[in-house]
């Protein structure tokens, strides 16, 4: 992961931003890392595999071992699908 200080990525903003379409770029301040910039890409991914995470632990819960949830994850499949 290519690394930026936050003068120069405020320097380089639009490098910074073309880089990310490549893969992430971490931020520091003060040599600690405080940001990632990630292409929408790379994000929306994130969240699709977040909510399968949460999908796949709500299915395998004791909670709702007698609740249907064909349904729910319909609506969710196709919630995630028309993102």
């Amino acid at each position: 992961m290519e690394t930026y200080s936050s003068t120069d990525a405020k320097r380089e903003f639009g490098e910074v931003l073309t880089k990310s379409q490549r893969g992430p770029v971490s931020v520091t301040r003060n040599g600690k890392p405080i940001a990632v910039v990630l292409s929408n890409v790379d994000y929306e991914e994130m969240k699709l595999q977040a909510l399968r995470a949460k999908l796949i632990r709500g299915q395998n819960s004791p909670v709702v071992e007698n609740w249907n949830t064909d349904g729910f994850l319909a609506r969710a499949r196709k919630r995630v699908s028309e993102q």
